[in-house]
């Protein structure tokens, strides 16, 4: 039976404060032992290792062993009371210390987060429908030419631009007079329409031929990634130097075998472009299917979120959107509380997901995960170097049989589903 004495202080919400004793002679027997282990490896002037005195050990390093021992068996203590009490900590303690003098109990006080009780609900009244899309030759007809256009050559206009062609400009940007972080560019060449830049921004080389100067501000956007231009009125100097409109690649054998189809036949290019746009659909619909159970699970299911989880979700979401847009001063980084909505969504749902595999005894599918390896492997020139790479590190593999069983929760919801096939076209299928 244990010594430890816990009494739970306050409860609201899912904060829990509790109080914790620890027996003087649990701290008394622990900082003895250390100090004879000391003892028996100790070096000090004047004494052989081994023959130093307990009394001169104690002096020499009673207090920092103490501190360690106090240390630990906070830690150790505390997640002895939790264990005792049945509680499920979401994040580390605020550690309160009350009492740490020698010779008497140690008391202290935890303040932690518990995970929420979830209990499911809503899974008899799933719905969902399944996209069904038929490739035609139209849809065949239209990729060919979109990646026609990705191997465009650019031949020069005297005509005023317009959306589909690539015009280089200079731009100069001002805030209030003031020049801002990266608006000045030299020779940058712009497809209109491709949205690369601010919608706003390419409206406005828009009509425009080369030599022309243009003075226009636009409107950043509310969100926009580094704060001192989010909702900002911004002024722009821009001169044209160039337009020049694309100029599609022939359909022939040079074309074809630059895509891998050996043959550079037609037929064949056209086949194997199917194909793509087959498993693009399969991958598109499994997708879809995904995002209406889980909204439909989320939506059924609301369920308080402990804050420390949803704190570290946003850290790691904003984290996540500095290295995609190379952010490495966090001063320039999106407002961590503009990712609050998404960490909210997040936490959620990993809580419910959490709660289906627990209480239906869900085992992740090594197979599945084997597969799923040899999948992501595939593309590479040495495949078997990257297998070896995944099955030797924990965090990767790890990251694949998250995936795995994701996707296994998600048919486990659909096979409680009620299911109806959905006519979708191509294009609808892949701009929704």
């Amino acid at each position: 039976m244990t010594d430890l004495q816990v009494s739970v202080e306050a409860q609201k919400g899912l904060e829990r404060r509790i109080k914790v004793q620890v027996p003087a002679d649990r701290i008394e027997m622990e900082v003895d032992s250390r100090l004879r282990t000391v003892g028996r490896t100790a070096k000090l002037k004047g004494f052989r290792p081994g023959k130093v005195p307990a009394k001169v050990i104690r002096q020499r390093y009673g207090g920092q062993v103490r501190q360690e021992v106090l240390q630990e068996m906070v830690q150790s203590s505390f997640s002895e009371a939790v264990t005792q009490q049945n509680f499920r900590p979401a994040g580390g303690p605020r550690i309160e210390p009350e009492n740490i003098a020698a010779g008497q109990d140690l008391t202290f006080t935890a303040t932690f987060e518990v995970y929420p009780d979830v209990k499911l609900k809503g899974l008899d009244k799933l719905a969902v429908e399944r996209p069904k899309t038929v490739i035609d030759d139209t849809d065949l007809d239209a990729m060919v030419d979109t990646l026609r256009k990705q191997r465009a050559t650019w031949s020069v206009v005297d005509r005023a631009s317009a959306t589909g062609d690539q015009i280089t400009v200079d731009f100069d940007g001002t805030l209030k007079g003031e020049p801002i972080d990266g608006g000045h560019g030299e020779g940058v060449k712009i497809v209109l329409g491709e949205g690369h830049m601010l919608e706003d921004f390419e409206k406005n080389l828009a009509d425009l031929t080369s030599g022309a100067e243009k003075v226009f501000k636009i409107k950043f956007p509310k969100d926009y990634h580094e704060n001192k231009l989010a909702g900002q009125k911004v002024s722009f100097q821009v001169t044209v130097h160039e337009v020049a409109e694309p100029c599609l690649p022939d359909l022939d054998a040079e074309f074809i075998t630059s895509f891998g189809v050996q043959s550079g036949e037609l037929d064949d290019f056209r086949q194997d472009v199917r194909s793509n746009m087959e498993r693009e659909v399969e991958s598109k619909v499994q997708a879809e299917v995904k995002r209406q159970v889980m909204e439909q699970l989320l939506e059924a299911n609301p369920i308080e979120l402990p804050a420390v989880l949803v704190d570290e979700e946003m850290s790691g979401l904003q984290a996540e959107s500095m290295r995609r847009l190379g952010i490495t001063d966090i001063t320039q980084a999106p407002a961590l509380d503009s990712f609050r909505e998404a960490a909210v969504q997040r936490v959620r749902l990993g809580l419910l997901v959490a709660a289906i595999i627990r209480e239906n005894d869900l085992e992740v599918d090594r197979e599945r995960v084997k597969l799923k390896v040899d999948e992501m492997c595939a593309p590479y020139d040495e495949p078997e170097t990257i297998r070896k790479i995944y099955y030797q590190n924990p965090q990767l593999l790890s990251q694949i049989e998250s995936i795995v069983v994701e996707e296994q929760v998600v048919e486990w919801l659909l096979s409680k589903a009620k299911v109806e096939n959905k006519t979708t076209g191509f294009d609808e299928l892949m701009k929704g």
